[in-house]
């Protein structure tokens, strides 16, 4: 599977922004789903990842309660919603898909990497 992630750009601190990663193959109902996300100088984080239905998510305390992902098997998408955006979410965000059931939040839980989109927020 391959995956194309877009959405990103310049924002000022507070505003908001979706991230969409489109997927092609097929089965993409079968896979679990993760964003992760690099900032400068930094390893790479775990920010939310969503079942295969879409029914269970997780997310990194950094973001929860401001992002939201959600999913549209239909149209082989995922989504990050940033709500409340501020200066230390400057990253490049990645789309991730598993094979398996679990929400990982560790990149060793994801098989297929997009090649990222920037973010940057500024104050």
């Amino acid at each position: 599977v391959q995956l194309q992630a877009s959405g990103g750009g310049l924002v000022q601190a507070g505003a908001s922004r979706r991230l969409s990663c489109i997927a092609s193959g097929r089965a993409f109902n079968s896979y679990t789903l993760a964003w992760f996300r690099q900032a400068p100088g930094k390893d790479r984080e775990f920010v939310a990842a969503i079942s295969r239905s879409g029914d269970a998510t997780t997310y990194a305390d950094s973001v929860k309660g401001r992002f939201t992902v959600s999913r549209d098997n239909a149209k082989n998408t995922v989504y990050l919603r940033m709500n409340g955006l501020k200066p230390e979410d400057t990253a490049v965000y990645y789309c991730a898909t598993g094979s398996t059931y679990v929400l990982a939040r560790r990149e060793s839980g994801y098989e297929n990497w997009g090649q990222g989109t920037q973010v940057t927020v500024s104050s």
